[in-house]
């Protein structure tokens, strides 16, 4: 997947399109312009049976350069980069810096398409196509633009699982402009297929990529957060910047708004992180490292006392004796 960067340096996640679907899109679009074409032709033929030859050329080369140029970049101009075949096929044209696309990108991709793609027959275009590493034709280059997929198969999207509650908002501080957008990827794609590793194997790659992201942020992870959860929080916090950067500091609720009021209770083994972050690979509740926050940080309380201040003894469920 070829990454596109903003001017703002954040690397959006836009998949180029191929050959095959671009080309299906642009038959579908020259499709609907031929008949538009000869549906306009004959009416102004009709309508122009009077004038010389002259002015017939004329008409004709102005019908021709108004439909099959003309009409397609204002379509383009319009709707953002859909034509009538890039809808169908779920594609869009952008800018190289994910934007939209304006009027001088779309007068720029039809003038060079009149060359690479009518007048070849797309034999232009399918070859700069073939030789681009994101699929661009020689038009998308002089426009500085590139045609990419909006619909994706449900299949391929994963969602990040979230951090525990007790880990949001605890890395707020760490300086994440070093970090590749590589080992972002990777990190991505391991939170959403570690419940499908070996214990073991996932163990091993989350302490890899935990050392990894610390050796680029210049802090290491903390000893008492387990390597999945880590990353999990890291995750959510570069999230949260992000989004804060779209739509504004109030957009995103603050860490306070994630705490817990109380701390929490240990999580079962079997939720998210379970099997990755008990402290030893295959951790479990038999194994006495059950998932949750330092033990240091759940005050002990005497046996058999009752509430905080209170001298009543706990409720048991069971009525005493008469």
């Amino acid at each position: 997947m070829s990454e596109l960067v903003t001017g703002e340096a954040v690397a959006l996640e836009l998949r180029p399109a191929k050959l095959p679907s671009r080309a299906l899109a642009v038959l579908i679009d020259l499709l609907v312009a031929f008949l538009v074409y000869i549906v306009v032709s004959m009416a102004v033929v009709a309508a122009t049976a009077s004038l010389d030859d002259a002015a017939a050329a004329a008409v004709s080369v102005a019908l021709f350069l108004l439909v099959l140029v003309g009409i397609p970049i204002a379509v383009e101009t319009l709707s953002h980069g859909r034509s009538l075949g890039k809808l169908a096929c779920g594609l869009r044209v952008v800018r190289d810096d994910g934007g939209p696309i304006r009027f001088r990108h779309a007068l720029v991709r039809g003038a060079v398409g009149v060359v690479e793609i009518l007048m070849t027959f797309g034999v232009v275009a399918c070859i700069a196509s073939l030789v681009s590493a994101r699929g661009r034709r020689v038009g998308d280059v002089f426009a500085g633009t590139l045609v990419v997929r909006e619909r994706v198969p449900g299949g391929q999207a994963a969602v990040v699982p979230p951090p525990p509650p007790w880990l949001v908002g605890r890395f707020a501080q760490l300086d994440l402009s070093a970090v590749p957008e590589g080992l972002w990827l990777a990190v991505r794609q391991y939170l959403t297929r570690m419940g499908q590793l070996d214990p073991q194997v996932g163990w091993g790659m989350a302490e890899r990529l935990a050392a990894d992201l610390a050796a680029h942020t210049g802090t290491p992870a903390p000893h008492d957060v387990p390597p999945a959860a880590f990353l999990a929080a890291v995750v959510h916090e570069r999230q949260a910047r992000e989004a804060r950067r779209a739509f504004g500091a109030g957009a995103v609720p603050s860490a306070a708004a994630f705490a817990p009021s109380s701390p929490p209770a240990p999580v079962h083994p079997q939720a998210p992180y379970g099997g990755q972050v008990a402290g030893v690979p295959g951790g479990s509740a038999a194994s006495g490292s059950p998932v949750g926050p330092p033990s240091s940080a759940v005050p002990d309380s005497p046996e058999g006392s009752g509430p905080a201040g209170s001298s009543e003894p706990p409720a048991t469920g069971f009525a005493p004796p008469a």
